[in-house]
């Protein structure tokens, strides 16, 4: 299913950002409120954890997309509940500080809500 595609690349896009900051490198204004270039250090643990959360709701996007079957419990249900937690994610985005958050990732995050809403519907 291309929603699934379009919705894993995406948040993969988003979760090497991560990584990036995780590893301190300077792209701060991109996440987090945009308030810091390097994230201090229990900002980029929570970057950590973040990552692993990303690679996980992929798989569940992949499984409701039947691009892999991997035998995840309840794939429709979490892709729903990780779509709105990135339409959340939008919103926060939208009103971030950082102009850069605002106009990078805001629509990053609504491109992949909006992927993993439709795999869902069509699981």
């Amino acid at each position: 299913m291309i929603t699934a595609w379009i919705g894993s690349i995406a948040f993969m896009l988003i979760a090497v950002l991560y990584v990036l900051l995780v590893l301190g490198l300077p792209y701060g204004e991109f996440a987090m409120g945009g308030k810091y270039l390097v994230l201090p250090r229990q900002m980029r643990i929570a970057c950590g954890v973040s990552v692993i959360i990303q690679v996980i709701a992929i798989l569940y996007v992949w499984q409701a997309g039947r691009v892999l079957q991997i035998g995840l419990p309840y794939d429709k249900l979490i892709c729903y509940l990780f779509a709105a937690y990135l339409l959340l994610n939008t919103l926060m985005n939208a009103f971030s500080k950082s102009p850069k958050e605002r106009w990078v990732m805001t629509p990053l995050s609504f491109i992949t809500a909006v992927c993993f809403a439709l795999t869902a519907i069509h699981a």
